[in-house]
Protein backbone atom coordinates (compact mmCIF):
# COMPACT_ATOMS: atom_id res chain seq x y z
CA UNK A 1 0.00 0.00 0.00
CA UNK A 2 1.32 3.44 -0.93
CA UNK A 3 2.24 5.76 1.93
CA UNK A 4 -0.52 8.14 2.94
CA UNK A 5 0.38 11.80 3.41
CA UNK A 6 -2.26 13.63 5.39
CA UNK A 7 -2.44 17.46 5.47
CA UNK A 8 -1.52 18.09 9.12
CA UNK A 9 -2.54 21.77 9.00
CA UNK A 10 -6.00 20.92 7.66
CA UNK A 11 -6.46 18.22 10.32
CA UNK A 12 -5.57 20.71 13.06
CA UNK A 13 -8.03 23.23 11.60
CA UNK A 14 -10.83 20.64 11.60
CA UNK A 15 -10.19 19.79 15.27
CA UNK A 16 -10.14 23.50 16.17
CA UNK A 17 -13.39 24.16 14.27
CA UNK A 18 -15.09 21.18 15.93
CA UNK A 19 -14.10 22.45 19.39
CA UNK A 20 -15.22 26.00 18.49
CA UNK A 21 -18.66 24.78 17.36
CA UNK A 22 -19.12 22.79 20.59
CA UNK A 23 -18.23 25.90 22.60
CA UNK A 24 -20.63 28.05 20.54
CA UNK A 25 -23.49 25.63 20.99
CA UNK A 26 -22.95 25.59 24.76
CA UNK A 27 -23.49 29.37 24.84
CA UNK A 28 -27.05 29.07 23.52
CA UNK A 29 -28.32 30.55 20.26
CA UNK A 30 -31.55 31.16 18.40
CA UNK A 31 -33.05 27.99 16.85
CA UNK A 32 -31.85 28.72 13.28
CA UNK A 33 -28.23 29.24 14.37
CA UNK A 34 -28.37 26.19 16.62
CA UNK A 35 -29.65 24.01 13.74
CA UNK A 36 -26.89 25.28 11.42
CA UNK A 37 -24.20 24.61 14.06
CA UNK A 38 -25.63 21.15 14.79
CA UNK A 39 -25.55 20.30 11.09
CA UNK A 40 -21.91 21.39 10.75
CA UNK A 41 -20.97 19.48 13.91
CA UNK A 42 -22.66 16.37 12.52
CA UNK A 43 -20.74 16.71 9.22
CA UNK A 44 -17.41 17.06 11.03
CA UNK A 45 -18.13 14.26 13.52
CA UNK A 46 -16.92 11.20 11.52
CA UNK A 47 -13.58 12.67 10.43
CA UNK A 48 -12.87 14.22 13.86
CA UNK A 49 -13.57 10.86 15.53
CA UNK A 50 -11.07 9.13 13.22
CA UNK A 51 -8.46 11.87 13.70
CA UNK A 52 -8.71 11.55 17.50
CA UNK A 53 -8.41 7.78 17.22
CA UNK A 54 -5.33 8.16 15.00
CA UNK A 55 -3.73 10.62 17.43
CA UNK A 56 -4.40 8.18 20.29
CA UNK A 57 -2.72 5.37 18.34
CA UNK A 58 0.24 7.66 17.57
CA UNK A 59 0.63 8.47 21.26
CA UNK A 60 0.44 4.80 22.26
CA UNK A 61 2.92 3.86 19.53
CA UNK A 62 5.36 6.58 20.66
CA UNK A 63 5.21 5.26 24.25
CA UNK A 64 5.96 1.70 23.12
CA UNK A 65 8.86 2.78 20.88
CA UNK A 66 10.28 4.82 23.74
CA UNK A 67 10.02 1.76 25.99
CA UNK A 68 11.88 -0.35 23.41
CA UNK A 69 14.61 2.29 23.08
CA UNK A 70 15.16 2.31 26.88
CA UNK A 71 17.87 -0.17 27.88
CA UNK A 72 16.37 -0.39 31.40
CA UNK A 73 13.11 -1.90 30.11
CA UNK A 74 12.77 -5.45 31.49
CA UNK A 75 12.49 -8.41 29.13
CA UNK A 76 8.79 -9.11 29.75
CA UNK A 77 7.74 -5.50 29.01
CA UNK A 78 9.99 -5.42 25.95
CA UNK A 79 8.43 -8.60 24.58
CA UNK A 80 4.93 -7.20 25.12
CA UNK A 81 5.86 -3.95 23.34
CA UNK A 82 7.41 -5.80 20.40
CA UNK A 83 4.16 -7.76 19.97
CA UNK A 84 1.94 -4.66 20.09
CA UNK A 85 3.94 -2.36 17.78
CA UNK A 86 3.11 -4.12 14.43
CA UNK A 87 -0.64 -4.13 15.21
CA UNK A 88 -0.58 -0.44 16.14
CA UNK A 89 1.36 0.46 12.99
CA UNK A 90 -1.19 -1.45 10.88
CA UNK A 91 -4.08 0.27 12.66
CA UNK A 92 -2.41 3.67 12.18
CA UNK A 93 -2.01 3.07 8.44
CA UNK A 94 -5.65 1.98 8.14
CA UNK A 95 -6.86 5.08 10.01
CA UNK A 96 -4.79 7.32 7.73
CA UNK A 97 -6.50 5.76 4.70
CA UNK A 98 -9.95 6.23 6.23
CA UNK A 99 -9.22 9.86 7.07
CA UNK A 100 -7.88 10.50 3.57
CA UNK A 101 -11.20 9.29 2.11
CA UNK A 102 -13.18 11.44 4.56
CA UNK A 103 -11.14 14.48 3.48
CA UNK A 104 -11.89 14.00 -0.23
CA UNK A 105 -13.77 16.84 -1.97
CA UNK A 106 -17.50 16.32 -1.44
CA UNK A 107 -20.20 16.65 -4.05
CA UNK A 108 -22.36 19.49 -2.71
CA UNK A 109 -25.45 17.69 -3.96
CA UNK A 110 -24.71 14.48 -2.00
CA UNK A 111 -26.87 15.40 0.99
CA UNK A 112 -29.86 16.30 -1.15
CA UNK A 113 -32.99 14.35 -1.88
CA UNK A 114 -33.35 13.15 -5.47
CA UNK A 115 -35.78 12.89 -8.35
CA UNK A 116 -35.61 9.49 -10.03
CA UNK A 117 -36.88 9.21 -13.59
CA UNK A 118 -37.36 5.77 -15.11
CA UNK A 119 -38.34 5.16 -18.73
CA UNK A 120 -38.85 2.00 -20.72
CA UNK A 121 -36.30 1.83 -23.55
CA UNK A 122 -35.76 -0.79 -26.23
CA UNK A 123 -37.99 -3.84 -25.91
CA UNK A 124 -41.64 -2.79 -25.98
CA UNK A 125 -43.92 -4.30 -23.33
CA UNK A 126 -41.07 -6.27 -21.76
CA UNK A 127 -39.11 -3.03 -21.29
CA UNK A 128 -42.09 -1.47 -19.48
CA UNK A 129 -42.33 -4.52 -17.20
CA UNK A 130 -38.60 -4.25 -16.47
CA UNK A 131 -38.99 -0.52 -15.69
CA UNK A 132 -41.64 -1.55 -13.15
CA UNK A 133 -39.25 -4.10 -11.60
CA UNK A 134 -36.52 -1.47 -11.32
CA UNK A 135 -38.85 1.07 -9.72
CA UNK A 136 -39.99 -1.48 -7.12
CA UNK A 137 -36.29 -2.28 -6.45
CA UNK A 138 -35.60 1.37 -5.68
CA UNK A 139 -38.81 1.65 -3.64
CA UNK A 140 -37.80 -1.27 -1.41
CA UNK A 141 -34.27 0.09 -1.13
CA UNK A 142 -35.73 3.42 0.00
CA UNK A 143 -37.89 1.67 2.61
CA UNK A 144 -34.76 0.01 4.05
CA UNK A 145 -33.06 3.41 4.27
CA UNK A 146 -36.08 5.12 5.81
CA UNK A 147 -36.55 7.45 2.83
CA UNK A 148 -39.89 8.77 1.66
CA UNK A 149 -41.00 8.05 -1.93
CA UNK A 150 -43.63 10.18 -3.69
CA UNK A 151 -44.67 9.36 -7.25
CA UNK A 152 -44.88 12.63 -9.19
CA UNK A 153 -46.16 11.19 -12.49
CA UNK A 154 -46.55 7.78 -14.08
CA UNK A 155 -47.50 6.34 -17.46
CA UNK A 156 -48.47 2.65 -17.24
CA UNK A 157 -47.28 0.03 -19.69
CA UNK A 158 -49.82 -1.84 -21.84
CA UNK A 159 -49.38 -5.15 -19.99
CA UNK A 160 -47.98 -3.78 -16.73
CA UNK A 161 -44.95 -1.88 -15.51
CA UNK A 162 -44.31 1.66 -16.66
CA UNK A 163 -43.58 3.44 -19.90
CA UNK A 164 -42.38 6.24 -17.64
CA UNK A 165 -42.41 6.97 -13.91
CA UNK A 166 -40.98 9.97 -12.06
CA UNK A 167 -40.70 9.99 -8.28
CA UNK A 168 -39.19 12.04 -5.49
CA UNK A 169 -36.95 10.17 -3.03
CA UNK A 170 -36.67 12.29 0.13
CA UNK A 171 -34.13 11.85 2.91
CA UNK A 172 -30.61 12.77 3.95
CA UNK A 173 -27.91 11.63 1.57
CA UNK A 174 -30.28 10.15 -1.02
CA UNK A 175 -28.41 11.58 -4.01
CA UNK A 176 -25.05 10.31 -2.68
CA UNK A 177 -26.36 6.73 -2.77
CA UNK A 178 -28.47 6.83 -5.94
CA UNK A 179 -26.43 9.05 -8.26
CA UNK A 180 -24.45 6.12 -9.70
CA UNK A 181 -27.72 4.49 -10.87
CA UNK A 182 -28.06 6.92 -13.79
CA UNK A 183 -27.74 5.26 -17.16
CA UNK A 184 -29.15 2.37 -19.20
CA UNK A 185 -30.08 -0.83 -17.36
CA UNK A 186 -30.43 -3.95 -19.51
CA UNK A 187 -32.39 -7.12 -18.73
CA UNK A 188 -32.02 -10.58 -20.26
CA UNK A 189 -34.86 -13.00 -19.51
CA UNK A 190 -37.63 -15.13 -20.99
CA UNK A 191 -40.85 -13.06 -21.13
CA UNK A 192 -44.04 -14.69 -19.78
CA UNK A 193 -45.59 -14.20 -23.20
CA UNK A 194 -42.75 -16.10 -24.91
CA UNK A 195 -43.92 -19.66 -25.69
CA UNK A 196 -40.63 -20.81 -27.20
CA UNK A 197 -38.56 -20.07 -24.09
CA UNK A 198 -36.26 -17.66 -25.93
CA UNK A 199 -34.31 -15.08 -23.94
CA UNK A 200 -35.20 -11.49 -24.82
CA UNK A 201 -33.09 -8.43 -24.19
CA UNK A 202 -34.70 -5.11 -23.32
CA UNK A 203 -33.66 -1.93 -21.56
CA UNK A 204 -34.80 0.92 -19.32
CA UNK A 205 -33.17 4.27 -18.67
CA UNK A 206 -32.64 5.74 -15.21
CA UNK A 207 -31.88 9.38 -14.48
CA UNK A 208 -31.18 10.49 -10.91
CA UNK A 209 -31.15 14.24 -10.35
CA UNK A 210 -30.51 16.16 -7.12
CA UNK A 211 -33.72 17.80 -5.99
CA UNK A 212 -33.38 21.60 -6.00
CA UNK A 213 -34.21 23.56 -2.88
CA UNK A 214 -37.43 25.53 -2.97
CA UNK A 215 -36.66 28.64 -4.97
CA UNK A 216 -36.51 31.67 -2.71
CA UNK A 217 -36.55 34.86 -4.71
CA UNK A 218 -34.62 37.72 -3.17
CA UNK A 219 -35.21 41.09 -4.84
CA UNK A 220 -32.39 43.47 -3.96
CA UNK A 221 -33.02 47.21 -3.98
CA UNK A 222 -30.02 47.80 -6.22
CA UNK A 223 -31.47 45.38 -8.83
CA UNK A 224 -34.70 47.30 -9.40
CA UNK A 225 -35.69 50.69 -10.78
CA UNK A 226 -39.02 52.12 -9.62
CA UNK A 227 -40.74 54.77 -11.74
CA UNK A 228 -43.94 56.57 -10.79
CA UNK A 229 -46.25 57.94 -13.43
CA UNK A 230 -49.68 59.44 -13.78
CA UNK A 231 -52.37 56.79 -13.86
CA UNK A 232 -54.53 56.89 -16.98
CA UNK A 233 -58.28 57.34 -16.57
CA UNK A 234 -61.48 57.69 -18.54
CA UNK A 235 -61.57 61.49 -18.25
CA UNK A 236 -63.71 63.92 -16.28
CA UNK A 237 -63.69 64.07 -12.51
CA UNK A 238 -62.58 60.45 -12.10
CA UNK A 239 -59.15 60.99 -13.65
CA UNK A 240 -56.39 60.29 -11.14
CA UNK A 241 -54.21 63.41 -11.32
CA UNK A 242 -51.50 62.21 -8.87
CA UNK A 243 -48.39 60.24 -9.85
CA UNK A 244 -49.65 57.01 -8.26
CA UNK A 245 -49.02 54.36 -10.91
CA UNK A 246 -45.84 52.32 -10.38
CA UNK A 247 -43.57 50.64 -12.90
CA UNK A 248 -40.80 48.38 -11.58
CA UNK A 249 -37.96 47.24 -13.82
CA UNK A 250 -35.84 44.29 -12.68
CA UNK A 251 -32.50 45.30 -14.19
CA UNK A 252 -30.69 41.88 -14.28
CA UNK A 253 -33.55 40.11 -16.09
CA UNK A 254 -35.22 43.02 -17.90
CA UNK A 255 -38.65 42.05 -16.50
CA UNK A 256 -41.01 45.04 -16.24
CA UNK A 257 -44.22 45.11 -14.18
CA UNK A 258 -46.73 47.90 -13.59
CA UNK A 259 -49.66 48.57 -11.27
CA UNK A 260 -52.17 51.40 -11.53
CA UNK A 261 -54.36 51.25 -8.44
CA UNK A 262 -55.20 54.47 -6.55
CA UNK A 263 -52.61 54.13 -3.78
CA UNK A 264 -48.96 54.42 -4.70
CA UNK A 265 -48.03 52.33 -1.64
CA UNK A 266 -50.50 49.64 -2.72
CA UNK A 267 -49.18 49.76 -6.30
CA UNK A 268 -45.63 49.18 -5.13
CA UNK A 269 -46.69 46.13 -3.08
CA UNK A 270 -48.72 44.68 -5.96
CA UNK A 271 -45.95 45.26 -8.51
CA UNK A 272 -43.31 43.66 -6.25
CA UNK A 273 -45.57 40.68 -5.69
CA UNK A 274 -46.05 40.24 -9.44
CA UNK A 275 -42.31 40.69 -10.07
CA UNK A 276 -41.48 38.06 -7.48
CA UNK A 277 -43.96 35.65 -9.12
CA UNK A 278 -42.49 36.25 -12.59
CA UNK A 279 -38.90 35.79 -11.41
CA UNK A 280 -39.90 32.64 -9.53
CA UNK A 281 -41.48 31.26 -12.70
CA UNK A 282 -38.31 32.08 -14.66
CA UNK A 283 -36.17 30.23 -12.09
CA UNK A 284 -38.45 27.19 -12.25
CA UNK A 285 -38.25 27.12 -16.06
CA UNK A 286 -34.48 27.50 -15.94
CA UNK A 287 -34.21 24.64 -13.41
CA UNK A 288 -36.41 22.44 -15.62
CA UNK A 289 -34.23 23.20 -18.67
CA UNK A 290 -31.07 22.31 -16.72
CA UNK A 291 -32.74 19.16 -15.45
CA UNK A 292 -33.68 18.22 -19.01
CA UNK A 293 -30.12 18.82 -20.22
CA UNK A 294 -28.74 16.76 -17.32
CA UNK A 295 -31.14 13.94 -18.18
CA UNK A 296 -30.04 13.90 -21.84
CA UNK A 297 -26.42 13.69 -20.74
CA UNK A 298 -27.12 10.81 -18.39
CA UNK A 299 -29.35 8.37 -20.20
CA UNK A 300 -28.26 8.47 -23.84
CA UNK A 301 -30.76 7.10 -26.33
CA UNK A 302 -31.94 4.05 -24.40
CA UNK A 303 -30.37 1.71 -26.93
CA UNK A 304 -29.34 -1.78 -25.76
CA UNK A 305 -25.66 -1.08 -26.32
CA UNK A 306 -25.44 1.98 -24.01
CA UNK A 307 -25.63 0.00 -20.81
CA UNK A 308 -24.22 0.44 -17.32
CA UNK A 309 -25.67 -2.76 -15.82
CA UNK A 310 -27.13 -6.05 -16.99
CA UNK A 311 -29.65 -8.19 -15.07
CA UNK A 312 -29.45 -11.74 -16.43
CA UNK A 313 -32.36 -13.78 -15.00
CA UNK A 314 -31.50 -17.25 -16.45
CA UNK A 315 -28.05 -17.05 -14.81
CA UNK A 316 -29.24 -15.19 -11.71
CA UNK A 317 -26.48 -12.60 -12.11
CA UNK A 318 -26.14 -8.83 -12.13
CA UNK A 319 -23.13 -7.26 -13.83
CA UNK A 320 -22.10 -3.61 -13.48
CA UNK A 321 -20.01 -2.91 -16.56
CA UNK A 322 -18.37 0.28 -15.23
CA UNK A 323 -16.41 -1.54 -12.54
CA UNK A 324 -16.46 -5.11 -13.97
CA UNK A 325 -18.45 -6.33 -10.95
CA UNK A 326 -20.58 -9.48 -11.29
CA UNK A 327 -22.76 -10.79 -8.46
CA UNK A 328 -24.86 -13.97 -8.57
CA UNK A 329 -27.47 -12.44 -6.27
CA UNK A 330 -30.07 -11.20 -8.72
CA UNK A 331 -33.04 -12.18 -6.53
CA UNK A 332 -31.74 -10.17 -3.55
CA UNK A 333 -30.67 -7.20 -5.69
CA UNK A 334 -33.97 -6.89 -7.60
CA UNK A 335 -35.72 -6.97 -4.20
CA UNK A 336 -33.60 -3.97 -3.14
CA UNK A 337 -31.89 -5.92 -0.35
CA UNK A 338 -28.60 -6.51 -2.17
CA UNK A 339 -28.33 -3.15 -3.94
CA UNK A 340 -26.01 -1.71 -1.28
CA UNK A 341 -23.25 -4.13 -2.30
CA UNK A 342 -23.20 -2.70 -5.84
CA UNK A 343 -23.54 0.92 -4.68
CA UNK A 344 -20.76 0.48 -2.08
CA UNK A 345 -18.45 -0.87 -4.80
CA UNK A 346 -19.29 2.09 -7.09
CA UNK A 347 -18.66 4.58 -4.26
CA UNK A 348 -15.31 2.92 -3.46
CA UNK A 349 -14.30 3.04 -7.13
CA UNK A 350 -15.29 6.72 -7.30
CA UNK A 351 -13.21 7.48 -4.20
CA UNK A 352 -10.23 5.61 -5.65
CA UNK A 353 -10.45 7.74 -8.81
CA UNK A 354 -10.58 10.92 -6.70
CA UNK A 355 -7.54 9.79 -4.70
CA UNK A 356 -5.67 8.98 -7.93
CA UNK A 357 -6.52 12.44 -9.26
CA UNK A 358 -5.23 14.05 -6.07
CA UNK A 359 -2.05 11.99 -6.42
CA UNK A 360 -1.61 13.26 -9.98
CA UNK A 361 -2.07 16.86 -8.75
CA UNK A 362 0.60 16.35 -6.08
CA UNK A 363 3.06 14.85 -8.58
Amino acid sequence: MAAVHLPVEKIDQLLERHAAIEAEMAEGHNPDTFVALSSELSDLGPVVEKIREMRSVESELADLLEMLADSDTDAEMREMAEMEVPDLKERHEALQGEIQVLLLPRDKADDKSAILELRAGTGGSEAALFAGDLFRMYQRYAEEKGWKVDVMSASDGEVGGYKEIIASFSGKGVFARLKFESGVHRVQRVPETESGGRIHTSAATVAVLPEAEEVDIEIRNEDIRIDTMRASGAGGQHVNTTDSAVRITHIPSGVVVTSSEKSQHQNRAIALRELRARLYDMERQKAETERSDARKGQVGSGDRSERIRTYNFPQGRVSDHRINLTLYKLDRIIMGEGLDEIIDALVTDHQANLLAALGDDDA
